[in-house]
């Protein structure tokens, strides 16, 4: 990675209000959190470390526990063919709380499971965090490989885990350990009930007013079943199995008895009748609502296709996923024994009933007659599939080179609404920050992507989110660290009511001077916000500034030199992702081509001088974002300027291209002008180089004053910032032609303050 980009990313990380924990140099894979937002601390679980940080900067005040695997288990590890640095180690898979003072984690053990119990006080003052000498068997709680992913949930002192359970992750298994019951668990090597699956998330659902049918729900992807797909295919899943579940009397002993599946579809209806399926199951969110047994489930897909890479978030009610578990079960009948709904007799009560008082009134699942308990061994899955809500994906991402990770939601009360706030991860280390919006009822949303953030120094995939309402921060799980953002970042949107306003972040209002956090009680005629609509011009229509309004108070004033028969191109992005750009200029060419980022002029023309106005549409609103000067120096020209150049190089005076019109104001800096010696007369790089070179001796030949001269130039480039277009040759169209694929492959990619950011100059 160059050092300009380092250079870059991190002005980047610092505008975006980022807090960053590098990670230890004996450690990675900060993949396992835990939340305490009452003690006001992160937990974070990574290779032979657990870590606990203060939620209000991570980066201060932490402490941390060494959990190494022992050397034994290490050289065992190594013996059986094993990875020592990225295997042999004791990877953190689980954090859940035990107790009022303890947590209760495991970890991979270097391919050999262990659990522990975790101190961390009862209140914050206590400032206790201490591991527990005393060692459990991990077997069932956390997988051998750290390669697997392990679902998790401790409740009434009893852990609900999705895990593999053997050394060579062929045993998959949904298991029940601690507690006073005996451990229980999925049956083992039946692909109808598990087909190699990856878990996921693991949440508690009531199912009525009554505990006793308490439903655990998993997400899961998996192979699909046996001829449930013509060649092999990854289906998501959704299971589900009753909290009180004790296994059977004479079947399935020490097994689920009300363990049931269905598919969780996400696709996008094809013109031909043949729907695009995301089915690779990465994560989900549970959004509680107003009632405890109906929270909105949001789900990221991405796809397993070698045609295309995309990525899709899919919303689904717990009333469409009841319905289809109370449907037909799969069943294998006819000559091709395919899957087809079962038509027969189910027995009563009906497989995948929790036993209670609400339903047959059964005592416990021993007590289920046989013909139940066979009945839910041979039928664990259902037939019909649980459709997205809509019947679509809420957002669909097919154009982009990245893949959705992570996703956290926040219900954020606005001037005119609740709006769901999705902040979503993805294996480049950026977070996009995305809003629902209601078009004509809640089923019809628009998605609105406010902005698109870089969270690490180098690419990396998001795998872990917590979402803090207290603390109005998000927290952020990579394989090299942790980072820490706020949820909203007011201030990017600019000062202009107009421009607030269209950025449409339930986060922020116009309050009067600025674009900053709303508060919903605060009670101000100034504060100005329109989530719903955008719409600027009743919302800011009646402020008596008219440049408030417009926007022109932040016009950008730039001068740009190019060179006659190369290629220039005019960036310009409006703060919003939706507004269209438009340019003013003198004359109209096919050889302009536009984006939304800017404006490229393949071959340059002396009537190309000119005044170019950039200038943003939105909700028929318009503002004038850009005005570039645009001076095309004609070849002629240049050669005297490079013969001049040679000269200023011994003499110590920086050429100035606009002579004998120049202007003080207008005069380069010697290092900028160097750009300009690789112009369209020079055919062969060899040229180039040997030019660059020989420049570079006479600079080391020359006097001191020479330095203190080219830094004073410096000083004034630094007063009057221009640009230089370097001329056009084989090497500098194949970088515009780069840059323009960029720029168009990111149509709906970042907010301005971002591009300018990614834009800012690398040293020479």
């Amino acid at each position: 990675m160059g050092g300009g980009h380092n250079v870059v990313t991190l002005y980047m990380l610092e505008s975006n209000n980022l807090v960053t924990f590098e990670g230890l140099a004996n450690s990675s894979s900060y993949h396992t959190f835990l939340l305490d937002e009452e003690k006001g601390r992160l937990i974070v679980g990574a290779k032979d470390h657990i870590f606990s940080f203060n939620l209000l900067n991570i980066s201060k005040d932490y402490a941390q526990i060494p959990w190494p695997a022992s050397p034994t288990r290490r050289d065992e590890c190594k013996w059986a063919g094993k990875d020592l640095s990225r295997e042999c180690s004791n990877f953190i898979k689980v954090l859940q709380p035990f107790n009022h003072t303890h947590l209760y984690v495991c970890g991979t053990g270097a391919f050999h499971p262990v659990c522990s119990y975790l101190e961390v006080g009862k209140k914050p003052e206590d400032s206790v965090f201490r591991l527990e000498p005393h060692i459990e068997n991990g077997r069932g709680k956390s997988p051998y490989d750290p390669k697997l992913l392990t679902a998790s949930m401790l409740i009434d002192r009893e852990l609900y885990a999705g895990t593999s359970a053997d050394f060579m992750g062929r045993d998959f298994a949904i298991f029940r350990t601690l507690g006073k019951h005996h451990p229980i668990r999925t049956e083992q090597h039946d692909s109808r009930w598990l087909n190699d699956p990856r878990f996921v998330g693991i949440h508690l659902i009531p199912e009525s007013d009554n505990p006793e049918d308490d439903k655990m729900y998993l997400f899961f992807r998996e192979n699909a079943m046996d001829g449930e797909h013509a060649g092999k295919a990854t289906h998501a899943r959704i299971g589900q199995l009753c909290k009180n579940d004790l296994g059977g009397h004479r079947s399935l002993v020490n097994k689920w008895t009300t363990f049931l599946k269905a598919r969780l579809i996400c696709s996008v209806p094809g013109s031909n009748g043949i729907d695009t399926h995301f089915d690779e199951l990465q994560d989900v969110f549970l959004m509680s609502t107003k009632d405890p047994k109906s929270p909105i489930i949001y789900a990221i897909f991405t796809t397993s296709s070698n045609i295309f890479k995309g990525s899709a978030v899919c919303m689904y009610s717990m009333t469409d996923v009841r319905r289809v578990f109370l449907g037909p079960y799969a069943h294998r009948d006819g000559p091709n024994y395919q899957w087809v709904p079962f038509q027969g007799r189910v027995p009563y009560p009906r497989p995948g009933t929790c036993p209670s008082k609400t339903f047959g009134g059964f005592d416990t699942t021993k007590d289920l007659p046989d013909e139940v308990v066979t009945f839910a061994r041979s039928h664990p899955a259902m037939f019909n599939p649980v459709y997205p809500i809509n019947n679509r994906p809420i957002i669909v991402k097919t154009d982009v080179d990245y893949q959705f990770t992570q996703i956290v939601v926040d219900k954020v009360e606005a001037e005119d609404g609740q709006y769901d706030v999705m902040f979503i991860g993805t294996d480049m280390g950026t977070i996009l920050k995305v809003v629902s919006i209601p078009r004509g009822s809640w089923h019809d949303l628009e998605e609105v992507l406010l902005e698109e953030m870089t969270v690490f120094r180098e690419p990396t995939a998001i795998t872990a989110m917590e979402l803090s309402t207290k603390q109005q921060q998000l927290y952020l799980g990579s394989d090299i660290g942790v980072s820490q953002m706020p949820l909203h970042r007011c201030e990017v949107y600019g000062k202009a009511c107009a421009e607030c306003c269209l950025a449409r972040d339930p986060y922020c209002a116009w309050d009067g001077t600025e674009c900053s956090r709303y508060f919903p009680m605060a009670k101000r005629r100034t504060r100005r916000q329109d989530i719903r609509n955008g719409d600027p011009l009743t919302q800011c229509s009646d402020l008596q500034h008219h440049d408030e309004l417009s926007g022109q108070a932040t016009l950008l004033d730039k001068t740009v030199y190019g060179v006659e028969n190369s290629s220039t191109f005019l960036e310009c992005s409006p703060k919003s992702q939706r507004a269209l750009t438009y340019w003013q200029y003198q004359r109209s060419t096919d050889d302009h081509a536009r984006s939304n980022q800017g404006l490229l002029i393949r071959t340059l023309d002396k009537k190309d001088s000119g005044i170019y106005l950039c200038q943003a549409v939105e909700h028929g609103f318009m503002q004038t974002l850009l005005k570039v000067t645009l001076e095309v120096i004609d070849t002629e020209r240049l050669e005297d300027l490079l013969h001049r150049d040679e000269e200023a190089a011994a003499g110590a005076t920086a050429p100035d291209p606009l002579s004998p019109r120049e202007t003080p104001n207008q005069k380069l800096w010697y290092r900028d002008f160097l750009s300009l010696v690789n112009h369209p007369t020079l055919n062969t790089m060899d040229e180039f180089c040997e030019q660059i070179w020989k420049r570079e001796r006479k600079h080391r030949r020359q006097k001191a004053h020479l330095v203190q001269q080219v830094q004073l130039h410096q000083q004034q480039q630094q007063q009057q910032p221009k640009i230089v277009v370097i001329p056009h040759t084989h090497m500098h169209a194949q970088g515009l032609a780069a840059k323009w694929k960029h720029l168009q492959e990111r149509q709906k990619g970042r907010n301005r303050r971002t591009h300018e950011l990614e834009r800012a100059p690398r040293s020479v």
